[in-house]
C-alpha cells in the first residue's frame, strides 16, 4: 500500500491510499475555497453521564445533490470536487462539515472507489482489503492525537438510514472521550469477569453462539459472524475475529487476509434478504474498537455490528416510544429466523 498525503484548498488533509508502489498523486485542489470554519462542542449530559456533540455549521452541509454534482467523486474538466485526482482507489478526507472538531475530535470521510454507482458490495477483494489498510492506518494516526480517546469506522448506506450524498463512502470520528456503549459493554464485561473468575465476556460470548450454532452465519478460519442472541434490528450481524484483538491495529495479516471474503459475502447476503428485485439493502457498518487509554482496553473484542432498519420490503424499523424514550428495543424479527435467512441467501 502507498499513501499520498496532501492538503486541499481550504486547509484540509488529504490521504491517497494506492495498491501501487508507483501511483502518482500529484493532482491540486484549484477550488477558491475559504478556510472551514467549525463550531463543535461537547456538552455533558448530568443526568445519562453521556456527551452531546453540538455541531450547528453541519446545518450548511451538502444534501442530495444530483450524480453530476457529487462532491465525492473525482475532478474532472470543468467540475472540481473534493478530490482533485481524476481518479482515485481509496481517499480519506477531513469532512467539511465535521460533528467534531479540535479539541472536540476529529471526523473524516472515507471514499471506497470512484465509481459512484457502486457500493461496497461491488468491490473486489483486494480493494476491500485496501479500505481495511485505510482504516487501520487512520486508527493508528487518531490515536496519536492528544484529545482523542476512542476512533469509530463506519459507513450509513441508504436514504433510509440518513445518507445525504450517494457516492460509496464511510466515515470515521474519533472522539475526545469513550463513548456511552463501549462504557456499557466495558462494565458488562467487568462485572462478568468478577462473577465468572477472570473469564472474558466477548470471549464467552462468540463461544456461546458457536456452541449454539443457531444463529451462526459465515464462518472462516480466522473470523466468526452471527446473529446476536438479544438482536436489536431485525436483520443484525456481529463478526468477531476469532483470535481477541482490541482494535485493527492487532489484527494479524491471516485475519485481515481472510476478511475482505467473508465482510463482502455479507454485504452481498444483506442486499438478497428481502428478495432480488428489491432495492438495496439500507444499513450501517461499525467496527467497535477498544479505547486506547482504558485500564481494561485489553479485555475489550474487537468486532463490527452490521444491521438494517429494513424490516420487511417497504417497510422500516421505526425508533418509537419505547426505543427512542427508555431504550428498550423490540424486535419483530426473531434472530433464530434472520440467521436462517441470511444463510439461505449465499451468495457463492
Amino acid at each position: 500500500m502507498k499513501k499520498t498525503a496532501t492538503r486541499l484548498a481550504d486547509g484540509r488533509e488529504l490521504l491517497y491510499y494506492d495498491s501501487r508502489d508507483d501511483a502518482v498523486r500529484d493532482a491540486v485542489d484549484r477550488r477558491p475555497l475559504a478556510p472551514t470554519v467549525t463550531t463543535s462542542e461537547i456538552r455533558r449530559d448530568a443526568l445519562l453521564g453521556d456527551s452531546v456533540a453540538i455541531a450547528s455549521h453541519r446545518q450548511d452541509r451538502t444534501y442530495h445533490p444530483p450524480p453530476d454534482q457529487c462532491p465525492l467523486c473525482p475532478s474532472q474538466a470543468g467540475r472540481l470536487t473534493e478530490i482533485p485526482a481524476a481518479d482515485y482507489e481509496v481517499v480519506v478526507f477531513e469532512n467539511r462539515f465535521p460533528s467534531l472538531a479540535g479539541d472536540a475530535g476529529r471526523c473524516e470521510v472515507v471514499c471506497f472507489t470512484a465509481d459512484h454507482n457502486a457500493s461496497f458490495a461491488d468491490l473486489g477483494e483486494d480493494r476491500a482489503a485496501l479500505v481495511l489498510a485505510a482504516w487501520t492506518d487512520r486508527t493508528a494516526e487518531l490515536a496519536a492525537l492528544p484529545a482523542v480517546e476512542q476512533v469509530f469506522c463506519f459507513e450509513n448506506r441508504g436514504k433510509e438510514i440518513g445518507v445525504t450524498l450517494g457516492h460509496p463512502h464511510g466515515q470515521i470520528y474519533a472522539y475526545p472521550f469513550v463513548t456511552p456503549r463501549t462504557e456499557r459493554m466495558l462494565a458488562s464485561a467487568a462485572a462478568h469477569r468478577e462473577r465468572t473468575a477472570g473469564r472474558n465476556l466477548f470471549d464467552d460470548t462468540v463461544e456461546a453462539e458457536r456452541t449454539d450454532g443457531r444463529r451462526i452465519v459465515l464462518e472462516g478460519e480466522h473470523w466468526t459472524a452471527f446473529v446476536p442472541y438479544a438482536a436489536h434490528w431485525p436483520y443484525e450481524v456481529h463478526l468477531y475475529p476469532r483470535r481477541r484483538v482490541p482494535d485493527l491495529l492487532a489484527l494479524d495479516h491471516a485475519a485481515r487476509t481472510e476478511f475482505p471474503q467473508l465482510y463482502l459475502e455479507l454485504l452481498r447476503r444483506f442486499d438478497l434478504i428481502f428478495g432480488s428485485g428489491e432495492p438495496p439493502t439500507p444499513y450501517i457498518s461499525a467496527w467497535h474498537q477498544a479505547p486506547f487509554h482504558h485500564p481494561h482496553r485489553s479485555e475489550f473484542a474487537l468486532h463490527l455490528e452490521l444491521f438494517t432498519v429494513r424490516r420487511t420490503p417497504g417497510k422500516l424499523k421505526f425508533l418509537a416510544g419505547s426505543e427512542s424514550g427508555m431504550s428498550v428495543f423490540i424486535n419483530d424479527v426473531p434472530p433464530e429466523a434472520a440467521a436462517a435467512r441470511l444463510r439461505e441467501v449465499a451468495s457463492a
